[in-house]
């Protein structure tokens, strides 16, 4: 083979090299985007497949958005009145309180029926008023506050304006209805102040009461 010969070979062999090397490239890439956009589709299947959270006991004065699928003239956000019921066009009155949310869409949708074929019907929670505990004794506003963002002793304290001028501190406790009856929890406003005994600053449940002699 010349030397002419010899090179053209050479040149020939690289650029062949060259492009085996880009389609390797291009390859590698379009299936780094893929796989991505797999995770993707895979995640919101998994958002979608997730189960209706079933634990949630609606009661008065909680607020709720329901909405009705394609059926803006029925979708709304409604307050739960005081004698726990809502009410909704071609509905009409349901009960809400005591309910859970799931067990609230089923009977809106049950009642739909005779006007809208298979409604599809969403109640989400939209402000939780029902959940309460209340505060009395020796406070500057004794009363029934809305538990939120999981309050403790310490800051229910606090929402009842302090302490009046002759309230003893020390002897304050929670009254909490339990399984087996109701139990007394102790509370000595002076140590968790200043730090000590801080397991006494338990978080508060619906239906505390708090006393402060």
């Amino acid at each position: 083979m010349t030397t002419k010969a010899c090179s053209w070979w050479i040149q020939r062999m690289a650029v062949l090299l060259v492009g085996v090397v880009l389609v390797g490239v291009l390859a590698s890439s379009a299936g780094a985007q893929a796989a991505p956009a797999t995770a993707a589709g895979s995640g919101a299947a998994t958002s979608a497949d997730k189960p209706h959270d079933d634990s949630f006991v609606i009661g008065n004065d909680d607020v709720l958005a329901i909405n009705v699928w394609k059926e803006p003239d029925i979708s709304r956000s409604i307050p739960v009145r005081s004698d726990g019921k809502i009410s909704l066009p071609l509905v009409g009155e349901v009960q809400a309180a005591g309910l859970t949310p799931l067990k609230l869409e089923k009977d809106i949708a049950e009642k739909l029926k005779s006007f809208i074929s298979e409604p599809e019907v969403t109640v989400m929670v939209q402000q939780v008023n029902s959940q309460k505990f209340n505060i009395l004794g020796q406070v500057n506003k004794p009363g029934s506050f809305v538990i939120a963002n999981s309050p403790t002793v310490l800051d229910g304290l606090a929402l009842a304006g302090g302490f009046r001028d002759f309230a003893k501190k020390k002897s304050i406790y929670v009254l909490r209805h339990g399984p087996s009856g109701e139990v007394r929890l102790p509370f000595n406003y002076k140590d968790v102040s200043e730090g000590k005994n801080m397991a006494q600053n338990v978080k508060l449940q619906p239906g505390d009461t708090i006393i402060v002699p």
